[in-house]
């Protein structure tokens, strides 16, 4: 056995006499350095792929960010269309760089309103429980503040008569006249102290000012004072950036908060806003009906604070601009507008007149005199507004409690061939409706009334001449000159057909149709009757 091939053996290069050694260390060489060139290969490749990971993370950094800004935008978006103005900043303010005066709105409103009336010609009835009924003595419509603890709103009156009597409460007939004289006196005396006032019902306004909130407030107390005292009437007064929460401040005032009646939003701190808005009923802001209240009830919304705080897109879509509106202005921001004054506003889509009887009638011809009348009453507001109607509508309600065959007369239109505002063509409809010849002579009726539709603006209804599409319009001038004459010798005192003759003695300004409203509890109209001018003894 050769020991020497099998243990002492020497490598093979060495032994080998085709191997040269020096080729093989350069061979190791360029082996090692393709390894090293691997090594710096992956090791570049590992650097890229960092690098890629890096710009791709700034991408989606960047993605993301543009993501918010869209979202931003869109949010802003949504707000700017909501409000229905993106900027109201003149261009010329904005080169200048000048800033833009902020604006407040101030809401005043009357402390019961019909109550405060009967007491300014009768002192007496000062700190005494006054109570205000409804047409025909029905129900109760105003109570004072000492009334209200035992009184519910809406109650009919003879379930209450014997108790509020003991309680020496003073129950009255609703005067409208008296009402409606006082509103007119107490609303331009208002205007004196802000120059823009927007009339939003008889017993309040919106008035919008760009003083400073501490000289807006001072003005505030200075205008409740000047109505007090030269009116008699009580007011309350908000004030805030915007509408919805000048509302919501002037709920605060009436129940004694603030200072002297008057309360300002900028004026409480978060803790006092969030708990104001935490206390206020979603059912109590402004806008927000019985039905959009049970619905943001299934959502969880029942205060004014969780509805500010709301997903304003996801309220928006479910249920439309109006409400997304009033959750911005719960967040200050003011989007809802100027809208036309309650005392000239225009009725854009129809109008309607109606009135309950005095007593049930019988037969057509009551009827037919009391929409004769509604007829004259409806044609004086579309003149009022230079508006044409394309249609009117009819209908007489029977008693809620009926006797048997007793059926309500539903509402009829009536098309016209061309709009009108000329009484005698409502007149004509009237009679060509149908409605007169339906009613049953044994049957109770307790109501009717007019419906105009179809309201157009006169001055923006321009036929074709020599066509048959022309309006029928009162050429004649007769509605204009019942008017006068009205305006001179009292309402109803000339009219179209027989209407029923004017009244006497206190109701000499109304018909004197037995059918007329009734009013048995009917104070004096001081401010509009000469006969019932109030008497003062020295």
């Amino acid at each position: 056995m050769d020991v020497s091939r099998t243990f002492g053996r020497r490598s093979s290069w060495q032994s080998s006499p085709l191997i040269n050694p020096e080729h093989e260390l350069a061979r190791l060489e360029v082996a090692r350095n393709k390894a090293r060139n691997k090594d710096e290969q992956a090791k570049g490749a590992g650097q890229k792929t960092a690098r890629r990971e890096e710009d791709a993370q700034e991408q989606n950094i960047e993605s993301q960010s543009a993501r918010n800004s869209r979202d931003v935008k869109k949010n802003e978006d949504v707000k700017n269309k909501v409000a229905g103005c993106t900027d109201a900043m003149p261009s010329a303010m904005r080169a200048s760089g000048t800033r833009e005066q902020r604006t407040l709105y101030v809401l005043a409103d009357a402390d019961t309103f019909y109550a405060s009336c009967e007491r300014v010609f009768h002192p007496e009835l000062a700190h005494r429980p006054v109570i205000v009924l409804s047409n025909n003595d029905g129900c109760v419509v105003t109570r004072s503040v000492e009334a209200k603890p035992y009184v519910p709103k809406g109650v009919p009156w003879f379930q209450i008569r014997e108790e509020a009597t003991e309680q020496g409460a003073v129950a009255l007939s609703s005067n409208y006249e008296l009402y409606g004289s006082l509103s007119q006196r107490m609303m331009r005396l208002m205007h004196r102290y802000f120059a823009h006032q927007e009339i939003y019902s008889i017993d309040e306004c919106f008035l919008r000012t760009t003083l400073p909130e501490q000289e807006a407030v001072q003005t505030a107390h200075r205008m409740r004072e000047a109505v007090w005292k030269g009116i008699g009437i009580p007011l309350s007064v908000g004030v805030a950036p915007t509408k919805t929460l000048a509302k919501i401040v002037n709920h605060w005032a009436k129940h004694g908060h603030g200072q002297g009646h008057v309360s300002s939003w900028e004026r409480l701190d978060a803790d006092q806003r969030e708990a104001l808005l935490a206390v206020t009923p979603v059912s109590d802001v402004w806008g927000i009906g019985r039905r959009l209240t049970r619905k943001l009830a299934a959502h969880g919304i029942v205060t004014a604070l969780e509805l500010r705080d709301a997903d304003l897109v996801r309220l928006r879509a479910q249920y439309g601009v109006c409400l997304a509106r009033t959750v911005l202005e719960l967040r200050g921001s003011a989007c809802i507008g100027e809208e036309a004054s309650a005392d000239g506003g225009v009725r854009k889509q129809s109008i309607l007149c109606s009135r309950m009887f005095g007593h049930y009638v019988h037969g057509a011809e009551p009827v037919r005199q009391a929409l004769g009348v509604y007829i004259q009453d409806a044609c004086r507001r579309l003149r009022r507004q230079h508006s044409l109607a394309w249609r009117i509508g009819f209908f007489v309600g029977a008693p809620f409690t009926r006797h048997d065959g007793e059926e309500s007369l539903p509402l009829r239109f009536v098309e016209l061939d061309n709009p009108s505002d000329d009484p005698f063509v409502f007149m004509h409809a009237l009679s060509g409706s149908g409605l007169l010849d339906d009613i049953d002579p044994h049957s109770r009726w307790s109501r009717a009334g007019v419906v105009l539709e179809g309201l157009i603006s006169a001055g923006s209804y321009h036929p074709l001449p020599q066509t048959d599409f022309q309006a029928h319009r009162d050429t004649r001038n007769i509605g204009a000159l019942l008017d006068r004459a009205n305006a001179v010798f009292g309402d109803h005192s000339v009219g179209i057909g027989w209407s029923g003759l004017r009244g006497r003695g206190r109701a000499s300004n109304e018909t004197g149709a037995d059918w007329n409203m009734r009013r048995q509890l009917l104070s004096p109209r001081c401010t509009t009757r000469w006969d019932e001018l109030p008497v003062v003894s020295a």
